[in-house]
């Protein structure tokens, strides 16, 4: 079968297959992080030679496999009090979270995407029982009539808010909050002057986005009265970064030091019902 090439997406999609990389690097270490075997497998996929070419893990890799995990630990955690969830993975691109998490039975798993991207996962990863793929824009709130709404959610955005406007953001966040008994929302989030200075970086500049939305902490909770702050992850001085080379963590070290780099990225969450 014949694998769409990264090239062709587009945009931020294109950065899927950089991510996805991080994450099949990280398996091959000799102490992953995640351990993603299907990160790897989509990765050779799309790259059959991508591990004989040089390879490390900076500073951007350790961020995507720190924070993919604490989405990960989260995930466990809330479906094993709510076996009978309904998870909607918002913004899914190549992420092969389902298989990493391996819900119980009782959860039906939502991965939505742009349909190219959707097409892509299709050629790369496996289907599975009560895993259902959509292929939408997750601001064009239709897709939401195609998900049961009489159980408890748990919505994963990850490495997807800062780029939608502040209004689309609030809108998908309010209307899971009000279409759903109780539930769970984890999620990315960068602050303002972050949003501000994006054009300037060259991770982003490369491949031509910026991030469009900003937001001061804990600031979900205004947007609804059923939303209530639960908690951050460690991600700058996550216990995970142990495993990684000195000079990573050395990078993120100082950045956990330095006031304005502190909060410069954050990865919340938050209850309802």
């Amino acid at each position: 079968m014949e694998v769409m090439a990264d090239t062709e997406l587009t945009g931020v999609k294109r950065t899927l297959a950089v991510v996805l990389q991080t994450k099949a690097v990280d398996n091959l270490l000799p102490e992953p992080i995640l351990g993603d075997a299907y990160a790897e497998r989509a990765m050779r996929g799309l790259d059959p030679d991508y591990d004989k070419r040089k390879r490390g893990t900076s500073q951007m890799g350790a961020m995507a496999v720190v924070r993919a995990k604490a989405h990960d630990d989260w995930a466990r955690a809330f479906l094993a009090e709510h076996p009978d969830a309904v998870v909607l993975h918002l913004g899914c691109g190549l992420d092969a979270r389902v298989y990493r998490v391996d819900p119980p039975a009782g959860v039906d798993w939502y991965d939505l995407d742009f349909p190219d991207v959707i097409a892509l996962r299709e050629q790369l990863l496996p289907r599975r029982e009560h895993y259902t793929l959509i292929g939408s824009s997750v601001i064009e709130l239709a897709w939401l009539d195609r998900v049961p709404h009489d159980r408890p959610v748990l919505m994963i955005a990850e490495g997807l808010l800062p780029y939608l406007e502040a209004a689309d953001v609030e809108r998908i966040v309010t209307s899971i909050v009000d279409g759903f008994p109780s539930g769970q929302l984890q999620c990315d989030l960068v602050p303002p002057w972050v949003s501000r200075t994006s054009k300037y970086d060259p991770n982003l500049r490369k491949y031509g986005v910026t991030f469009k939305s900003g937001f001061k902490p804990r600031v979900l909770a205004d947007w609804h009265p059923r939303l209530e702050y639960l908690d951050e992850a460690p991600i700058l001085n996550s216990p995970d970064l142990a495993r990684l080379p000195a000079s990573v963590r050395f990078t993120y070290w100082l950045m956990n030091v330095t006031p304005g780099l502190r909060t410069s990225y954050r990865v919340e969450r938050y209850r309802f019902g």
